[in-house]
């Protein structure tokens, strides 16, 4: 089997990487189906701004009062005794708020501190995608051998970037390649979490690291998802048409015979459809 062997860590953050939290839950889905362990804490308080993202208060089941601090952790097996080709790390956080190269540097240190041989990222963005259509996935990677194992792309994107990039950027100064999974999420369903989004990670997921990962209520939570978009859009014609229109864009792009002119049309025609600025929360409305 095709998969990358030894130490993978998965890797999500909370924030900017993290529409419709597909992929912290992706994350954090894997975390809770295994047995892990923290291993690794980065100091929340050089890190982030706590009046940007704040502790939690939390009551437990004894009445007592706990806060928890946003940071970040790295969780590995709890049985660290199978011998076997490949085992799985996962890193879960928040986005910080500075000093983003110290805290790259900081977590690169520990990826090799555990003998780390892969980082898989997790990231999910707002696209202009149809709720009703298969999750678009985005594969990519700087590394030559993983392009060439995977059959995956270089990332061609210019312009501003999440901490995943530089965290990315200085394992890769190390000798640790990364892989990279984006899933598109529907923008005009962005204040939701979006299931569908995170089983589509953990499919491919799957497929990279060659773990079988449960599912647990995921596969009825997403058809949910996609049901109840559904029954909103049957209430409003304009969401309805504006949907109409992502489906028709998103089957000229996917049909065998569609030539690179055509999906260039079709994407032109996307353009001149939103020249008009209505890019908010009901993008459909005049």
């Amino acid at each position: 089997m095709n998969v990358i062997k030894g130490n993978v860590l998965v890797v999500a953050f909370e924030g900017w990487n993290d529409a419709g939290d597909a992929a912290s839950g992706a994350v954090r889905l894997v975390k809770d189906a295994g047995e892990f362990v923290p291993l690794f804490s980065v100091d929340a308080e050089q890190y982030y701004d706590f009046q940007y993202t704040r502790p939690m208060l939390s009551i437990g089941e004894d009445g007592r009062r706990s806060l928890s601090w946003p940071g970040t952790q790295i969780f590995g097996p709890a049985d660290t005794s199978v011998d076997a080709e490949s085992a799985l790390y996962v890193m879960i956080g928040t986005e910080p708020s500075r000093s983003w190269k110290s805290f790259a540097a900081e977590v690169v240190d520990a990826m090799l501190a555990i003998d780390i041989s892969a980082v898989v990222f997790l990231g999910a963005m707002l696209a202009d995608v149809p709720h009703t259509r298969p999750i678009s996935l985005f594969a990519s990677s700087e590394n030559a051998e993983m392009r060439a194992q995977f059959e995956l792309e270089r990332s061609t994107y210019e312009g501003p970037v999440g901490i995943l990039s530089v965290i990315g950027e200085a394992a890769q100064k190390v000798g640790i390649p990364a892989v990279s999974l984006w899933a598109s999420v529907p923008h005009y369903v962005h204040n939701a979490p979006s299931p569908k989004a995170m089983l589509a990670l953990l499919e491919k997921l799957e497929e990279v690291v060659g773990l079988a990962i449960p599912r647990g209520d995921l596969v009825e939570e997403a058809g949910e998802w996609e049901r109840g978009i559904d029954a909103l859009a049957l209430d409003d014609e304009e969401m309805a048409a504006y949907i109409a229109q992502l489906e028709q864009a998103r089957d000229t792009v996917d049909s065998p015979e569609a030539s690179g002119e055509a999906i260039a049309q079709e994407f032109e025609r996307y353009l001149r459809r939103r020249g008009d600025g209505r890019s908010g929360e009901e993008p459909w409305r005049p």
